[in-house]
């Protein structure tokens, strides 16, 4: 069946990709950031502090330690998350130290406000060790209903994941790992739907072997890919039981070992330009491009091709270069592109469900109920070749994720709550209206201002 594109105009895509880094280095510094505190308490007066804080608040100081679970009923614990990175892998920026990296973990916590509803607080922590961060964010649980951690380089954020779920009594999540393989999963599902093929049967290459494929991995694996079927490279080429380099530091590179030995059953070496042909899928988390994939790998993929270039803020590849070489279907990390693959569509949702239900961790059994979720939400609006997900700012999917997390946690007895489906469409779904009517009475307000005009 033959398709016909849109002519692409090259230079007009080019220059709308450059807008957003343009207006945003002139509206960081108008407004100083993207978000504050603001009450959720009447003020009306004396007498309303002296409920709020001394006397009256002692009482709910003593109520907290005659049962100590009375701290989420008492204050608004269970609705606060902490957004923890050390910046040692921003974006596609790499290490640029905690302070540079604020503006996204702020950018984070807007998300979470706006589209789920939840509190939360960056955390940009000058902890060199997995021993200093994990002892951190140890020590700040009191505060917290649950830890979102972010932009930690591999190897050390597979380490601190796995300490701190298994100390924690609240839910830890690693973002760019199980964020990232969630909308990874959903938007491959979809994809493979409309070019008529099955996660079981097709050949997948893997570029880039950094804490969003390895997650990807495991997750696709848990939902029916064939590991043997799948190819993944680093930057010094693909990974097999030949590879010296990480034979001999397995230890260190636990993750990247283990997919040395499970997958590449054609023990092909070389780059993703060997890794890349005949391949029905690219799923590419790496170094941003352009040019990272290039074209002329693309025309050696199967037909009917699959590309994901994820990286940001510049994907491996762009899409329209993707599309003339031949993919069918193609997806960015990006929101001015169709096809957004990014964690932003997932976390809002999944966090709302697991503070919903008061759930202790977040499992794979989980994170699996939100995929299916995700890739309904858009099989619900219909699919089409670039519109494998639904938009970011449709604000059903998060009740949706919140829904599909929480009935799972209940079902698998990691909640402390017990909440209907109906309880718990109609709470996620309060929660997303009163931030998002807040920010709108706000702005109608003046007292978040319109930015100033172009120019100025």
């Amino acid at each position: 069946m033959s398709r016909t594109r849109a002519r692409i105009d090259p230079a007009a895509l080019l220059a709308k990709a450059a807008g957003p880094a343009k207006r945003a280095l002139r509206l960081h510094p108008f407004y100083r950031g993207k978000i504050q505190m603001l009450p959720k308490v009447p003020i009306r007066g004396l007498d309303d502090f002296s409920v709020w804080y001394t006397p009256g608040v002692a009482a709910a100081c003593r109520a907290i330690v005659d049962s100590p679970d009375q701290i989420f009923e008492q204050t608004n614990r269970g609705n606060t998350i902490a957004i923890v990175s050390d910046g040692s892998r921003v974006l596609g920026l790499g290490d640029i130290g905690p302070a540079a990296g604020l503006p996204v973990m702020e950018g984070k916590a807007l998300l979470f406000k706006y589209l789920g509803g939840v509190d939360a607080v960056p955390l940009c922590l000058d902890a060199p060790s997995v021993d200093d961060l994990v002892r951190v964010v140890e020590a700040i649980v009191p505060s917290f209903g649950a830890i979102n951690l972010e932009d930690i380089a591999q190897p050390k954020c597979f380490a601190v994941l796995d300490r701190l779920r298994d100390s924690l009594p609240i839910p830890v999540w690693h973002d760019d790992q199980q964020g990232t393989a969630t909308v990874v999963l959903a938007g491959l599902l979809n994809a493979l739907e409309r070019v008529g093929k099955s996660l079981g049967g097709v050949w997948v290459t893997m570029v880039g072997a950094g804490a969003a494929n390895i997650a990807s991995l495991r997750l696709l694996t848990r939902a029916g890919l064939d590991p043997a079927k799948t190819i993944v490279c680093d930057s010094r080429g693909s990974l097999h039981p030949d590879r010296k380099d990480l034979s001999e530091q397995r230890e260190l590179f636990a993750d990247k070992w283990r997919i040395c030995i499970e997958t590449n059953e054609k023990r092909l070496a070389g780059g993703v330009a060997e890794a890349l042909e005949g391949a029905d899928v690219c799923l590419a988390f790496s170094s941003p491009g352009p040019g990272t994939v290039k074209p002329e790998w693309v025309r050696r993929m199967a037909s009917e091709a699959i590309v994901f270039a994820c990286a940001n803020p510049t994907p491996e590849i762009w899409p329209w270069e993707a599309q003339e070489a031949g993919a069918r279907i193609v997806a960015t990390g990006r929101s001015d592109f169709p096809n957004q693959v990014n964690n932003s569509l997932a976390f809002p949702g999944i966090f709302r469900g697991v503070l919903d239900v008061r759930a202790t961790a977040i499992t794979d059994d989980m994170t699996l109920a939100a995929a299916d979720a995700l890739a309904q939400a858009a099989r619900d609006d219909g699919l089409s070749d670039e519109t494998i997900l639904p938009p970011m700012d449709d604000r059903t999917v998060a009740v949706k994720l919140a829904v599909a997390v929480g009935l799972k946690a209940q079902a698998s007895g990691d909640a402390r709550l017990s909440l209907s489906r109906d309880d718990l469409e109609r709470q996620a779904l309060a929660k997303i209206d009163t931030a998002q009517d807040s920010v709108a009475r706000l702005m109608a307000d003046g007292l978040i201002p319109e930015p100033p005009p172009e120019g100025d």
